[in-house]
């Protein structure tokens, strides 16, 4: 696509429904200043509200003081039984394809005859989510991160296992971006809440969950083809990157000179 950087296969491309409105280009330039930000923090550092407990009151307190502060409709509401609902923005940034199902109609071998000789082929087609993706989810303060992961990939239909993925944490805070990798168990309503609306304080990002060593074995040999087609692009971008870096650095000590 020209719009966006998801890539499918051009028979799938059909079965696709993603809006691609937006400007070419966008994606990679964020992508960049992200990691700049970024490679110097502490991924494991804990937040400031992470062990934070509150009593019934306090909730409730912090409810109207966070209601107070937003500028749209995306309320958070208290419950009868103590619990409160509301909504979290969560960012896609997957730097490796998703798979989709797609299901394909295998026609009669012999054209003209009746009867259901036809029958539905299930298949997966598998492509780039576009870069900047958000999805608002409606939860409740005891909806798990697990949880959230579940949901979101519903929503795209995604069919990848859910291990394969992690919520984060993300604050930005002296010009340096911090990421924590939450745990399962951990409720993302409760910490939207304890944070306030700030996205810069807290927002919430989907990425690969990279647990250290991969079973390779456990994957087809389809599979395997496909991740060393995808190790190529991504060892031809990161070439490409260093030959860039290394020409402007090259092209700042001519000016020098």
């Amino acid at each position: 696509s020209p719009d966006c950087s998801f890539t499918c296969h051009y028979r799938c491309r059909a079965l696709v429904r993603l809006d691609c409105s937006g400007p070419p280009g966008t994606g990679d330039e964020n992508d960049g200043i992200e990691q700049a930000l970024e490679k110097d923090t502490n991924v494991d550092e804990p937040s400031e509200w992470e062990k934070t407990e509150l009593d019934q009151a306090q909730v409730e307190q912090r409810i109207k003081e966070y209601n107070s502060q937003i500028n749209s409709n995306l309320f958070m509401s208290l419950n009868k039984d103590g619990s409160y609902t509301g909504f979290i923005k969560v960012q896609l940034k997957l730097v490796r394809p998703v798979s989709v199902p797609a299901t394909k109609r295998v026609p009669s071998l012999q054209a003209g005859r009746s009867g259901p000789r036809t029958q539905g082929v299930k298949r997966r087609t598998s492509f780039y989510l576009p870069k900047g993706t958000v999805k608002h989810l409606h939860i409740f303060s005891h909806t798990r991160a697990s949880e959230v992961i579940d949901a979101l990939l519903r929503k795209f239909t995604v069919i990848d296992n859910p291990r394969k993925f992690a919520l984060f944490e993300r604050s930005e805070k002296d010009e340096q971006v911090y990421l924590r990798k939450l745990a399962d168990e951990e409720q993302p309503l409760r910490l939207r809440l304890l944070a306030g609306p700030s996205e810069k304080v807290l927002s919430f990002v989907l990425k690969e969950n990279e647990t250290g060593e991969v079973n390779w074995d456990a994957f087809t040999l389809p599979e395997l083809h496909n991740f060393l087609r995808i190790l190529q692009r991504e060892e031809e971008e990161h070439v490409r990157q260093l030959r860039h870096r290394y020409a402007r650095c090259r092209q700042k000590m001519q000016e020098a000179l």
